[in-house]
This record gives structure tokens, sequence and C-alpha cells, in this order.
């Protein structure tokens, strides 16, 4: 008869490599979305998730591996922010829908990390595998908004096009501007 001895270390502190994964990808996005795929080193982002950049390499396949999963990560929030604004939704109306949508996301994006990430791997979608996460990010995105809201093509890419004019309002600080040109840009979204 064998006896296992027990593991002295409780479970709960011990971190599994999934939620190293999950945390290490919370970095990435942050790091990426300062100075893009091709700019940022493993390293900053395995300093920033305080492990070593072996662990990194380890979990993710290289960096484009983990410049597409943080890329994958980010579409995920947007799609799970997406889905939730419907659900607390009183409103079966598309349009209505489509509103919470946007609500949601403009709330989303004020972490500015996610739209940045976006629009660094939009700059580098001459790297297949980051053209093909853009891709699959935007058509979950179409899915889910079609899906959930029940309204036509043309009002999905209407709410679609919204939120891209949200990231330039953001990120270009449009709500800064005290001209006529920026508010005609900036009218009626709300992003501070």
């Amino acid at each position: 008869m064998t006896f296992a001895l027990a593991d002295p270390t409780p479970r709960s502190i011990r971190s599994t490599a999934d939620e190293q994964r999950v945390r290490i990808l919370a970095c990435a996005v942050e790091v990426f979305a300062g100075a893009g795929y091709r700019a940022t080193p493993v390293a900053d982002i395995a300093a920033a998730a305080k492990v070593s950049t072996a662990y990194v390499f380890r979990l993710f396949d290289g960096k484009l591996g983990l410049f597409v999963a943080a890329v994958d990560s980010c579409y995920a929030q947007v799609v799970v922010a997406l889905m939730a604004a419907v659900e607390n939704s009183a409103s079966s109306d598309p349009a209505d829908r489509l509103e919470a949508m946007s609500r949601a996301y403009i709330e989303l994006i004020r972490d500015r990390s996610l739209i940045a990430l976006q629009v660094h791997a939009q700059s580098a979608c001459d790297v297949p595998e980051i053209r093909d996460a853009v891709r699959r990010g935007i058509a979950e995105v179409v899915r889910v908004m079609s899906r959930e809201s029940g309204a036509d093509d043309a009002s999905v890419q209407h709410a679609l096009a919204y939120g891209q004019l949200c990231h330039l309002v953001v990120q270009a600080g449009l709500g800064e501007v005290d001209a006529s040109w920026a508010r005609v840009v900036d009218i009626g979204i709300r992003h501070n």
C-alpha cells in the first residue's frame, strides 16, 4: 500500500497555466497597445506580467501568436460587452438594441488600450495571421450585432461605422478640439 503525500501548496495559491495565460494576455493588450506588434518586444510583456520571457514563449506560439491571442481577446471583450448590453436592454426593438450595443461599446473603449490594440492590429494586416484575427473579430462582432439586435444589414453596418468613428474621436482627442469641424465629427459621441 502506498500513500501519496498531500500537496502542501493550497490550490488557490498556485496559478495554473490557463490563469497565467489570461493574466499575460491582459498585460499583452496593454503593452501592445502602446507600441504595436512590430515595436513591442516580448520581454516588455513578460516584465509587465512579472514572468520570464521563456515562460511567455512556452504559453504562446512566439510573438506573433501572443499578438494574435491579444487581438482575439480584445474582440472577445467587445462581443461580451455587446451581448451584455442586449441582455440588459428592456426593449426588443432592433434600433434600441443597436443603440444599447453602441453605448456599451463606447463605455468599453474608455479603456484606450482596447481601441489602440485594434488600430495597431488593423495597421499590421499585411501579416496574414493578424489580418485573419482582425477578420475573425469583426466577423464575430457583426454576427452578434445582427443576431442579438435583429436589425437589418444596413443598420448593423451603420452601428459598426459609428463604432469606428468613436475610435477616431477618442484616438485623435477630437472632443478637446474647439473648432466647428471637430464638433461636426464629434456630434453626439460620448467619450469622456
